[in-house]
């Protein structure tokens, strides 16, 4: 009947070659970014249409800023450009996987730490680590 079963359009979702990004309902993927090069995870963070696109067309990570409402150029102001060795969708195109060489002094919190990751939960409390 020419319309496509959900089971044909899964699979090419899963294991076709076009990129379609699933956004959730406020326009949004979720966007992981790791050190090229150690793997270490350095942040999350969120992307919608335009930070994608401007990702890929740029080679510099691009954001959604959901506290400020707005595009975001990582190191634009802070110096800690995230250059893009390699992105990665997942599965079901719901989330993006940055893999980044960070520039300035290397860092990707806005706290100044190298990873947004820099705190460990044991017994309920919080404890720094690198």
């Amino acid at each position: 009947m020419g319309g496509m079963t959900s089971s044909s359009a899964k699979d090419l979702l899963e294991n076709g070659l076009k990129l379609t990004p699933r956004y959730d309902a406020a326009g949004l993927i979720a966007a992981v970014a790791t050190h090229a090069e150690t793997g270490e995870v350095l942040m999350l963070a969120w992307m919608n249409a335009e930070a994608l696109d401007k990702t890929m067309s740029t080679g510099e990570a691009h954001y959604f800023s959901r506290s400020r409402n707005e595009l975001w150029h990582k190191g634009a102001t802070s110096g800690q450009v995230q250059v893009v060795e390699e992105l990665r969708i997942d599965c079901d195109q719901d989330a993006v996987w940055l893999k980044v060489l960070p520039q300035g002094d290397g860092g990707a919190c806005h706290t100044g730490q190298r990873s947004c990751f820099y705190r460990v939960i044991e017994g309920g409390k919080l404890v720094k680590r690198p």
